[in-house]
């Protein structure tokens, strides 16, 4: 399957990476093409399939379009990709700048607001608690494979995204429709506190367990 994989900052380069690994062919979508066609460079370097392109021909060409970018810049990126009827992951998190909270919550998510913008797009909430370091070590954290929670009001879009995350490694975990990106995001947060604010690190993933 070819993925679009459009942001090339540490989420967006771990990510592509991982998702050329598990025998995907990406193309990488930078701020500038030289800053695509260096990661493309790097995940073929690193004998995987990778190409770079400008966002409107990875979108031409693609299956599937990650968002792999800050939250800030989704929406009005979305509104200049022909994405109609293209399946769209949104790994954002709508974090403010100085990490003090969330600017979208409660009645509406990031997810939802870019599916706003991209009305014809089939939006999925995913990855969005995954740190880029698990990108690059590997999934499995405490014997397990960490989860990422899915949620999409498309059905299909949302078994293709698992599929993604199983051949990533990952567990993907139903996480229902896509209003559900409304606790999945603050669940980000938590993490990102864990991780950075409480001394905890960057290789760690929230879970949901069960017996």
């Amino acid at each position: 399957m070819k993925i679009a994989v459009i942001g090339t900052g540490n989420v967006g380069s771990g990510f592509a990476t991982r998702l050329a690994a598990s025998g995907h062919d990406v193309v990488t979508v930078g701020s500038s093409v030289a800053k695509g066609q260096d990661l493309a460079d790097k995940i073929v370097a690193a004998g995987h399939s990778a190409s770079a392109a400008s966002l409107a021909d990875a979108v031409a060409v693609s299956d599937v379009i990650a968002l792999a970018v800050p939250y800030g810049v989704a929406a009005d990126l979305v509104g200049k990709a022909a994405l109609d009827a293209k399946i769209v992951i949104d790994l954002t998190n709508p974090v403010e700048e100085d990490f003090s909270g969330l600017s979208v919550g409660h009645t509406t998510s990031a997810a939802e607001e870019i599916a706003a913008a991209a009305p014809t797009a089939r939006v999925v909430k995913a990855f969005n608690t995954i740190f880029a370091e698990i990108y690059t070590d590997g999934p499995e954290l405490s014997g397990r494979a960490a989860p990422t929670f899915i949620a999409s009001d498309d059905d299909e879009a949302k078994k293709v995204v698992s599929g993604l995350a199983t051949d990533m490694g990952f567990d993907p975990v139903d996480a229902g429709g896509l209003t559900n990106a409304r606790y999945i995001e603050p669940l980000a947060y938590l993490n990102i506190q864990f991780g950075y604010m409480l001394g905890h690190g960057t290789k760690v993933a929230p879970a949901w367990l069960s017996r």
